[in-house]
């Protein structure tokens, strides 16, 4: 697997109001309009996501980081080969992505997103 940076990073938090009202007006970062997703997504300016959820609404996480591979399924082969409990893959705006759990007990994601 080769990892090309970080796309996404998540916080879960019972001040998710407060948090979003930050990111936007303290930050600068646009919020995104993404139906179906139980965070608001705010757009970075190098193309990668930052989601504020309520508390517990990432799962059993209060952070989480998103890696960028180019080829998600030898990634997800690759992990499950190793012993890692892996999601199936989820196609969502232009990406694919899966989560799973480090040793670290953290929730992270693997992203790839569609040429174009």
């Amino acid at each position: 697997m080769r990892i090309y940076g970080l796309t996404f990073a998540g916080t879960s938090t019972e001040q998710r109001g407060q948090m979003c009202t930050f990111v936007s007006e303290i930050l600068g970062l646009e919020k995104m309009d993404v139906p179906d997703v139980e965070a608001d997504l705010f757009r970075l300016p190098d193309g990668a996501t930052f989601a504020v959820a309520s508390l517990g609404g990432m799962g059993p996480t209060e952070r989480s980081i998103g890696f960028l591979v180019d080829d998600l399924d030898s990634a997800v082969v690759e992990l499950r080969s190793a012993g890692f409990e892996v999601d199936e893959p989820v196609n969502h705006e232009g990406e694919r992505y899966v989560h799973f759990l480090a040793p670290d007990r953290q929730l992270y994601e693997l992203v790839e997103r569609s040429p174009g």
